[in-house]
């Protein structure tokens, strides 16, 4: 089995907004003993801390040098990485919708993309993952076997979303995401294609176990 650096091994799973990444990806990680990395939170707590500093998130180069500039340290707590900025995670701000606004043009910027990957492929310092995105198995892992692609019907995202009452345009975000010139949302190669629009997060989550399972030989929980 082909591992990545130091040994760990990344299970990516990508996929648009409200495709159910994020409690997909916990409870795969949980089922397995694995780590879990939400790299839009690290997206998102740069967009807060942008806006904490009042810089115009429009403006590219200012969000650029904030990224080089900002004081940041990756920790590990209760099996979630997380990255916290002059020592503290925002944990509840950057779910504001003023910052999940502003969180597509930080995104778009080149220069953030690359200091977000080189971050992201350091959290394998905390063993085995599960590290959900729109870009890990086409950008920033791209070397795994192991990749996930989730997505649902347009109407059936935006369904969720109401249900956890943040009003988004999903068609808008999806062609931002799709169409940015660094690191576009797309279907990695070797990718298994999810469509969960009339599934459960159960069952999402048990078709990736099972094939993890399948193709892991059942891991060792947390190990490496």
């Amino acid at each position: 089995m082909e591992k990545t650096t130091n040994e760990s091994i990344v299970i990516a799973i990508d996929g648009t907004s409200a495709s159910g990444k994020s409690t997909n990806a916990k409870l795969v990680a949980r089922a397995l003993g694995f780590v879990y990395v939400d790299t839009g939170a690290m997206y998102r707590t740069l967009a807060w801390y942008c806006l904490k500093h009042q810089l115009d998130v429009h403006n590219e180069k200012a969000v650029a040098q904030a990224c080089r500039k900002w004081k940041t340290q990756l920790e590990c707590v209760d099996s979630h990485v997380r990255l916290l900025a002059d020592g503290y995670f925002p944990k509840n701000e950057i779910r504001t919708a003023e910052v999940s606004a502003a969180v597509p043009h930080v995104a778009a910027v080149a220069k953030v993309r690359d200091w977000m990957k080189k971050t992201q492929r350091e959290c394998v310092r905390f063993g085995n993952l599960v590290m959900e995105g729109r870009d890990i198995g086409t950008n920033v892992f791209p070397e795994t076997d192991f990749k996930y692609y989730l997505d649902a019907k347009l109407e059936e995202r935006a369904r969720r979303r109401a249900a956890d009452g943040v009003t988004e345009n999903l068609a808008a975000r999806d062609q931002r995401d799709s169409q940015r010139a660094t690191a576009p949302l797309m279907v990695a190669l070797g990718a298994k294609v999810i469509n969960n629009s009339h599934m459960t997060a159960q069952e999402t989550s048990s078709l990736i176990i099972q094939d993890l399972r399948e193709r892991l030989g059942a891991p060792k929980p947390g190990g490496r």
